[in-house]
């Protein structure tokens, strides 16, 4: 039996239909970096067939960001050990860029001596999309989703911007309301027109009137001038009354006269002017009960709830926050004159398995938070707020020790033990524990365990 397995891993044909059949990219080169194995996924990946690949230099096949400069296969067989890269972009024979991670290593024969490397890679989108049958990602102004119901949203916001109807835009804080009252604006017939944006809850109730409405000099002690209000200010355009819920009861009763009759007076005036304006308005809160409540006009919820839209929480379109981390981090590059790239794996299993109850505002200040502690050009878990869980590797059969530990933990032990004897050499480490090499390669992908950034 023995000598019959052996002769199975000495068969090519064996060898190239265990390749086929593993999900991640693999090819393999020789001394000379030219390809002389790439299998399945391999093409998929990258578009280009294996007849095409074979016999090529692999930088002339994948074109990466790293090939000239910091080629991670040359310095895995320079190392005589494993390395890992991610994310690395390639581009793609039909011209388009993808971020991969990459797992490269020296490729020895029985006596171990050099005869080439073999690397391994993932499509990272896979990473974000392994609940499947995602639609492909569309954007409407600043917003960009691949979420269903943002799908539909994004369908219909082109018909109510056409309009002049009040609109109600309802979400959770931190949902992007005032991004879906930018993009109904810019759509509009009023365009050309200023989009004015009033917080609502941020202004005690004095204060808000005046700011919306405007005063004539002397309406009161400190009014030395006239001031335009906000809805003077949006003539001929829209004006978005943000947090609308908060409003006291005193003040509903100015808004709804403006909502009916179109018509304003500001403070101390008793001049009438004619409201050229469409509002938007938002709220987190759930509107039907504060009229339930007695907290808010029935009436006024009739004349501001015209059209409805309501956005879904983040945790509801966890799909969307790899393009909503790549705007951010594009921004951050921009503004700060850097070069972050991306996350690592653990990090964007930790992004999905947390629950944002703060949504993107909170996504964008964890981001923002690792940006600032992130030295190197991917984030990591330790680069994360104590907020943010750190992902978990599962445990299937929930079997545990005597000491509480599962049969994961102690495996995970065991090997992060051997690793670390072994300067991370996966391959001493499998000589070690008496597994074969590709075993413990396969191992360390399964628990996420990385080599320690080089000290500088």
């Amino acid at each position: 039996m023995r000598r019959k397995g052996r002769a199975a891993r000495n068969d090519p044909r064996t060898l190239e239909i265990v390749l086929d059949s593993i999900g991640d990219g693999v090819f393999m080169v020789d001394q000379d970096f030219r390809i002389t194995s790439f299998n399945a996924a391999a093409e998929e990946i990258t578009g280009v067939p294996a007849r095409q690949a074979l016999g090529k230099p692999c930088y002339d096949v994948f074109k990466a960001d790293i090939c000239e400069a910091d080629c991670a296969l040359k310095s895995a067989i320079e190392a005589s050990q494993s390395l890992m890269r991610y994310p690395i972009s390639i581009i793609r024979a039909d011209g388009k860029k993808m971020a991969i991670s990459i797992t490269a290593s020296a490729l020895k024969d029985r006596e171990g001596r050099l005869i080439g490397g073999v690397e391994t890679f993932r499509d990272l989108s896979r990473i974000w999309e392994s609940a499947g049958n995602a639609p492909r990602a569309r954007s409407l102004g600043n917003v960009v989703s691949r979420n269903r119901k943002m799908m539909e949203i994004f369908s219909i916001i082109p018909r109510i911007a056409k309009s002049d109807g009040t609109v109600l835009i309802q979400g959770e804080s931190g949902t992007g309301k005032e991004m879906i009252a930018q993009a109904l604006h810019n759509l509009s017939l009023r365009k050309n027109g200023p989009l004015v944006t009033v917080n609502c809850g941020a202004l005690p109730d004095s204060l808000l009137e005046s700011e919306l409405f405007g005063y004539v000099a002397g309406a009161f002690t400190d009014a030395k001038k006239d001031k335009l209000g906000r809805f003077a200010q949006a003539q001929g355009g829209t004006i978005f009354l943000d947090e609308i819920g908060d409003v006291s009861p005193a003040l509903q009763t100015r808004l709804l006269r403006v909502l009916q009759e179109k018509t304003f007076e500001p403070l101390g005036s008793n001049k009438t002017i004619h409201a050229d304006v469409r509002v938007l308005a938002a709220t987190n809160k759930d509107l039907l009960d504060e009229v339930e409540a007695g907290r808010f006009r029935r009436d006024l919820y009739y004349r501001v709830n015209v059209i409805q839209i309501s956005l879904p929480s983040l945790r509801e379109r966890k799909e969307d926050i790899p393009l909503i981390v790549d705007g951010i981090l594009a921004n951050l590059n921009r503004i700060r004159g850097r070069s972050i790239k991306g996350l690592a794996p653990k990090v964007v299993q930790s992004f999905q398995d947390y629950d944002w109850p703060g949504n993107i505002r909170e996504l964008e200040n964890v981001i923002e938070h690792a940006f600032i502690l992130c030295q190197g050009e991917v984030i990591l878990c330790e680069h994360l707020p104590g907020a943010i869980p750190v992902a978990k590797g599962p445990n299937p059969h929930g079997l545990t020790g005597a000491d509480g530990k599962t049969l994961r933990d102690i495996e995970l032990e065991v090997l992060l033990d051997a690793l670390k004897r072994n300067r991370w050499n996966k391959s001493a480490a499998a000589r070690e524990l008496g597994l074969d090499s590709s075993t413990v390669w396969r191992k360390c992908k399964r628990f996420g365990l990385e080599p320690p950034p080089a000290k500088k």
